[in-house]
């Protein structure tokens, strides 16, 4: 007898929709709506649970339900354990066996898991009877597993160190196979991002013999590196950004990107497709282990309908305000836009410089911000505005800027390109594409701001007073960043591929 379907689709998504509000969450929720006739299951994954607040969005009507299980919570050691199963059993004996093998594949080699292993991880692991999460944290065969590894890989680390890393890594596993096997039924799973989530659609898929597609904005493997290189948490010496995986770095690190790496490859082996925004991600993906045949590209599209109303809204004397729309946040680089506020401000003395985003995030470095402001003497040019309506904001500003070192594709350059003001941005992600154009045809229409590089105050002031002073060639990039959107950031047109990635893995079940 067939178990009937849940819903369509089972959406994956770990630490964004509908708990935190951001792009790939406003994604999220624009796709869900831009597909009525799909029904959607959604599973969420979070750290622990005192990371998020209540839902922030409203859940569209054709979301079946929401599942929400976080892999990070505390320690909840079993005091009641039988201390007899110390012994393991002999009939467990393979599967400790596996989980040996399993472990092999993160510490080091660049193949994916193999079949074997996924269908072990996924159908006995965190299973009581199978290898189970007493079974990994406190038989004595789990331990001479432990210490084998230790000993053969860790050369530059405390036992203590590596114990802990050893058990934060691995607990995950026991999580993500569980939901994977009590998941309802679906005609496909979804993942936004490799990871953790990747690696639960890649389970869910397995599990329910179903397609499984995953959906990239920015690129999961890239990102958490950079955040484990410059990770505090980690008692080595940190690395510079940008410093690519390298035998001089500390094992604790490199052992957590190994894994991230990993769970990456073993996402894109079970996925039927894999979209990315644009070609240098695709590439990116390649290179993170990615079949070329699964790989495709699908930019974002915003709501033109919504951002006609301000375009019609602004007024030819816009006063000379920049504004910066993101989460405040080291990401983003707002000191860097601040510092360039500071420098434009000599040349154009009515400069603003708006700051346009939530602020909850990371209050350190909200902090350090407000103390940057304030000591640059810029408490009346530089303005934090926190959560707006951006439809709202955009017919006020002069200027939109982006300073970030990491991106995508930001939908708030379409946004603001969609409402007639010019942009600047760095030089990462898709910024280049959106600017100066995707295709040969494309560039020769011409830019629709400036592009600087990273963490360039001294650019994106010049790139800041050229537009504000420069009246033709603004308007020149305005229609420039007008006829672009127009024509190729639709979010109809990206409604319409989706669908027919949906019909098309779905009759492949079929």
């Amino acid at each position: 007898m067939t178990t009937p379907c849940k819903a369509d689709v089972i959406l994956v998504l770990e630490g964004t929709y509908p708990y935190v509000r951001g792009g790939v969450s406003s994604w999220v929720h624009q796709l869900i709506h831009g597909l009525p006739s799909v029904t959607f299951e959604l599973v969420f994954l979070g750290g622990a649970s005192s990371q998020y607040g209540p839902v922030q969005y409203e859940l569209p009507k054709n979301v079946t339900g929401l599942q929400v299980h976080y892999l990070m919570e505390p320690e909840d050691e079993n005091e009641d354990f039988d201390i007899s199963r110390y012994e393991t059993d002999s009939q467990k004996a393979p599967l400790f066996e596996q989980w040996r093998q399993l472990l092999s594949y993160f510490s080091g080699t660049t193949e994916s898991l193999p079949e074997a292993l996924v269908t072990f991880l996924f159908e006995h692991v965190g299973r009581d009877d199978g290898f189970s999460l007493d079974d990994f944290r406190y038989t004595k065969a789990s331990w001479r597993i432990l210490t084998d590894f230790y000993q053969q890989h860790c050369d530059d680390v405390s036992f203590p160190d590596f114990f802990w890393t050893y058990r934060n890594l691995f607990k995950p596993l026991f999580v993500i196979a569980q939901v994977a096997r009590k998941v309802g039924k679906a005609r496909l799973v979804h993942s936004v991002s490799t990871g953790y989530a990747g690696l639960l659609g890649a389970g869910i898929s397995a599990m329910q013999n179903v397609p499984y597609i995953i959906s990239e904005h920015g690129i999961y493997t890239k990102e958490r590196k950079i955040d484990l290189i410059q990770a505090d948490w980690i008692s080595e010496e940190k690395q510079d950004i940008g410093i690519d995986l390298h035998a001089d770095m500390g094992f604790i690190r490199r052992l957590w990107i190994r894994f991230f790496e990993q769970i990456g490859r073993t996402s894109y082996q079970q996925a039927k497709i894999i979209t990315s925004l644009y070609e240098g991600n695709r590439v990116r993906q390649l290179r993170d282990g990615a079949p070329a045949e699964k790989t495709r590209i699908i930019p974002n599209g915003i709501n033109l309908s919504r951002f006609g109303p301000a375009l019609s809204a602004r007024q030819d004397d816009v006063k000379p305000i920049v504004g910066l729309i993101g989460r405040v946040v080291p990401i983003k680089d707002i000191k860097t836009f601040i510092r360039a506020i500071k420098e434009a401000h000599y040349q154009v003395p009515d400069i603003q410089g708006w700051i346009v985003g939530p602020m909850e995030e990371d209050p350190d470095y909200v902090l350090e911000c407000e103390l940057l402001v304030e000591s640059l003497d810029l408490k009346q040019q530089i303005h934090f505005l926190g959560m707006q309506n951006v439809a709202e904001i955009l017919p006020q500003l002069k200027v939109v800027a982006l300073t970030s070192i990491s991106e995508a594709q930001p939908l708030v350059l379409l946004e603001a390109m969609a409402a007639g003001v010019p942009v600047l941005a760095t030089d990462v992600g898709s910024c280049r594409e959106i600017i100066q154009g995707h295709s040969e045809a494309d560039r020769l229409a011409g830019e629709a701001g400036y592009l600087v590089p990273i963490a360039s105050p001294g650019e994106s002031a010049r790139a800041m007073v050229s537009l504000l002073t420069d009246k033709e060639h603004w308007q020149q990039h305005q229609a420039v960043g007008l006829q672009r959107v127009r024509t190729f950031y639709d979010e109809q047109l990206m409604f319409a591929r989706y669908q027919g990635i949906y019909e098309e893995t779905m009759l492949w079940q079929e």
